[in-house]
């Protein structure tokens, strides 16, 4: 099943309680969190107490992306605070195998991400140990980039690959997704799609939403 999932830090910070209440109402089928540290990548958001503040908001699941270096740290932080799907960083990790089973032990469903020029040939020996691969379709750090194109191709060898060895593991793509260019990414092969001003820079989160459910 495709999903939509709202980049929550591209919405109106002052007002989360009501961004929340209309993602919610707008048909959202997740609530997606990036926590950047300023080490990892140029940028720094929250910590899990934020992931925590979203929990106590809303039912729908937070999927928690960190960009951080040596997530390794601070995973039972976020899976504590409410992270229903913890992603992190193929780059960032040195120990990812045991990160990744960590992440399970404790109860959440592991997501690895890879950058744009990291190959998805390096998911090879982890995607046995994971429930979900995130493509990043823009460099890591800021809000309202260009979609890279190129990302697409790699979603495509990405979704041969898991075919090819028979497993379940879902595909998201996040940065620069729009109404415009979000049929692409599904045709591609990827099933959580990630907006954030490709929704929160709308001015009906409801209409922009259900017009990217049809078209996916």
């Amino acid at each position: 099943m495709k999903q939509i999932a709202p980049s929550i830090l591209s919405g109106d910070l002052l007002n989360l309680s009501r961004e929340i209440e209309l993602i919610e109402e707008a048909g959202a089928d997740l609530i997606h969190i990036d926590i950047m540290d300023g080490i990892f990548v140029p940028n720094i958001t929250a910590g899990w107490n934020f992931v925590e503040a979203i929990n106590e908001k809303t039912s729908l699941p937070l999927d928690v992306h960190l960009m951080v270096d040596r997530p390794e740290r601070y995973i039972e932080d976020f899976i504590k605070a409410g992270a229903d799907i913890l992603t992190i960083h193929q780059e960032a990790c040195i120990h990812l195998n045991r990160t990744v089973e960590r992440i399970r032990e404790l109860e959440a469903s592991p997501g690895v991400a890879i950058n744009p020029s990291t190959p998805v040939a390096a998911l090879e020996d982890i995607l046995d140990y994971i429930d979900m691969v995130l493509i990043m379709s823009v460099n890591p750090g800021f809000s309202g980039q260009e979609f890279i194109y190129a990302s697409l191709f790699k979603a495509e060898k990405l979704f041969r690959m898991i075919n090819e060895i028979e497993l379940e593991t879902i595909i998201e793509i996040d940065g620069g997704i729009k109404v415009s260019n979000i049929a692409e990414a599904s045709n591609s092969g990827c099933d959580i799609f990630v907006s954030g001003s490709g929704i929160f820079g709308t001015e009906n989160y409801s209409e922009t939403i259900n017009e990217m459910k049809r078209r996916v």
